[in-house]
């Protein structure tokens, strides 16, 4: 065989061998896929997007969403000119209302909620406190204010947000309260000294001529503070209505007795009398009044604590010049005179006549004081030297101490009007006197019945009287005025009956002889004897 012949069998012997191969390698390939459990037939696809591209178009898409609903949002807050959705003002719904629409609905709320008073109590103590009187407002301008600036304050980023959280939850402004802290105060301090379980301070009085002291006992007092603290949150929160606020109490004892401060509060120095020409002025003297023992001796008295009350004894310390020594100086012209007449055999009546009419001589009265027989003649007893005498008695004449003394009474009541004094207090005897006509009279009973009449005039006035040789006479001094008139009392019986005289009193004013006025002084029923 030659050697061609043998190339060429071997390239057929390798082509046969390839295509074995290339058999072999189909049929692997075939038994794989045949074996891969999820293995189809698929066309031939075309080419894929990538999904990056479309997440981000998504993405892009929602952006602009939102920034066109941000856009708009914010536009429309900006272009709002009412209170945000959400907010409250006292628990109450101001949403999308005007700054005035919302003041008015909650003034007006606050008005139509608010008790006119209220009311605190202390155990079964109870009072009241007027709203008003204490001032109690509250400042629903500056609350709306706070409510219209909800989303309005911040960047558009934070006023958005606060917009949005409001709309879905909820702001609620407190308008703040205000109320007069001191009118509270006082009125906390009154009711202080009103509990039943109050805190009693030492006190002291005058009595006679004594200085009586009293020790406190420990108790509750108003705590000012927590309570006004009580009472605002009470009235804020509305907790008010039908409901009283517990005043808050705390327990306090009773200040120590400082007898050096009672001291220096009654001690008082005398003042002599004195007057003065131009301008014409009379300073009426006054008397003084001390301790009658001295500063130590009166805390020695104070150490007993046991005690529960303590006497000090006082004295009256007298001025040099009283205003009964003033001159005629002070007092130029007599005003008005009256005079009566008495029996000078009854020895009893004339003293007590006397006795009265030296109390009563060189009284001074300043402008707008008034006289009180009683309170200047006192109490008529047998240690002031008063004697038994004729007095009327339940319709009889009977032996009385003191008897008599209201002839003085009558005497000094004609020289009170003939003076044109004002006459405040006046009564009539059971029986027409003997030394007066009906309703010309005035009676005095101790204790029941006085006589008083008032200094109406410009300037002071004395009175001067004097009981001798069977006659009482009255005068009284001042200054006159321009405006005096000349005074006439008329007086005269308007009927009789078997048992009853009446009668009646005018006062007649004149000028330059002429009437001015006439003026009744009284009406009176007499019993007859």
């Amino acid at each position: 065989m030659s050697t061609n012949q043998i190339e060429k069998e071997l390239k057929e012997n390798n082509k046969e061998l390839e295509k074995n191969l290339k058999k072999e390698e189909i049929s692997k390939t075939i038994e794989q896929e045949a074996k891969s459990p999820i293995q189809e037939f698929k066309p031939v696809e075309k080419e894929k997007k990538n999904p990056l591209s479309i997440l981000g178009i998504l993405i892009f898409i929602i952006i602009s969403i939102l920034v066109i609903a941000f856009l708009i949002f914010t536009g429309y807050n900006a272009l709002n000119q009412n209170i945000v959705s959400g907010v409250h003002i006292k628990d109450v719904d101001v949403s999308n209302m005007s700054k005035s629409d919302a003041r008015y609905q909650i003034e007006n709320y606050i008005t139509n909620t608010l008790p006119e008073e209220i009311t605190l109590k202390h155990g079964d103590y109870q009072t009241t406190i007027s709203l008003s009187q204490i001032g109690v407002s509250f400042d629903v301008k500056n609350a709306v204010n706070d409510a219209y600036n909800v989303g309005r304050q911040g960047n558009l980023f934070q006023n958005n947000f606060y917009v949005l959280s409001t709309m879905f939850g909820k702001v609620n402004i407190e308008p703040k309260l205000n109320l007069d802290v001191e009118q509270l105060t006082q009125n906390l301090n009154e009711i202080s000294t009103q509990l039943p379980d109050k805190v009693i301070e030492s006190s002291y009085y005058i009595e006679d001529n004594n200085l009586i002291i009293t020790r406190g006992t420990e108790g509750n007092v108003v705590d000012i503070e927590a309570t006004i603290e009580a009472i605002k949150s009470a009235i804020s929160n509305f907790s008010i209505i039908n409901n009283p606020i517990e005043i808050v109490v705390k327990s306090q004892s009773p200040a120590a007795i400082d007898i050096e401060q009672i001291h220096n509060e009654i001690y008082k120095e005398p003042k002599d009398a004195y007057y003065t020409q131009n301008p014409f002025a009379v300073y009426p003297s006054e008397n003084g009044l001390d301790f009658d023992i001295s500063i130590d001796e009166a805390k020695n008295i104070l150490g007993d604590q046991s005690a529960e009350e303590y006497t000090i004894p006082l004295k009256t310390l007298y001025p040099s010049v009283t205003t009964n020594m003033i001159g005629t100086e002070a007092f130029p012209d007599l005003l008005s005179s009256y005079s009566t007449k008495y029996s000078t055999r009854d020895r009893d009546r004339t003293t007590n006549l006397q006795l009265a009419a030296n109390k009563i001589n060189g009284t001074v009265l300043m402008p707008g004081e008034t006289f009180s027989y009683n309170k200047v003649v006192g109490e008529r007893t047998i240690a002031a030297g008063y004697k038994e005498a004729p007095i009327y008695v339940s319709g009889e004449v009977i032996d009385g101490l003191g008897g008599g003394i209201c002839q003085i009474t009558s005497t000094l009541y004609n020289a009170v009007v003939y003076a044109n004094l004002e006459v405040t207090q006046r009564s009539n005897h059971q029986f027409v006197p003997s030394y007066v006509t009906a309703s010309r009279d005035a009676t005095v009973v101790y204790g029941s019945i006085d006589f008083q009449f008032k200094n109406n005039r410009n300037y002071p006035i004395k009175i001067n009287c004097s009981v001798s040789g069977g006659i009482a006479q009255f005068q009284i001094f001042g200054m006159k005025q321009d405006d005096d008139y000349e005074v006439e009392i008329s007086s005269y019986e308007t009927g009789r009956t078997a048992t009853a005289i009446y009668s009646e009193a005018y006062k007649i004013l004149k000028r330059d002889g002429k009437v001015v006025s006439k003026v009744l002084l009284s009406k009176d029923t007499y019993k007859r004897h």
